[in-house]
């Protein structure tokens, strides 16, 4: 029996990735739908990255650095993509 505001959808997915589901959902001790669901839940929209991308500035700026510009905050977000990608950080 489903719960008011439930959905069911069918996704297609490699049966690799479904065994792993299976896996990382029972080593949790919980079901593959808990599992997708709580995953899923914790993945924020653009919509939400931007809100908090702009609570976390306003803060950083009326509590720790009020001079922190615009241009810091790009350098930044080049900075910690270069570390994601590997192009800084890494021993060559």
């Amino acid at each position: 029996m489903y719960s008011r505001g439930m959905a069911d959808t069918t996704i297609k997915i490699t049966e690799e990735i479904r065994d792993r589901l299976r896996t990382l959902a029972d080593e949790r001790g919980t079901s593959t739908r808990s599992l997708v669901e709580r995953l899923i839940a914790d993945i924020p929209t653009e919509a939400e990255a931007a809100e908090r991308t702009a609570r976390a500035l306003a803060y950083v700026r009326a509590n720790l650095c009020p001079d922190l510009s615009d241009d810091d905050v790009q350098r930044a977000q080049r900075w910690r993509a270069d570390i994601a990608a590997g192009r800084v950080g890494a021993r060559r």
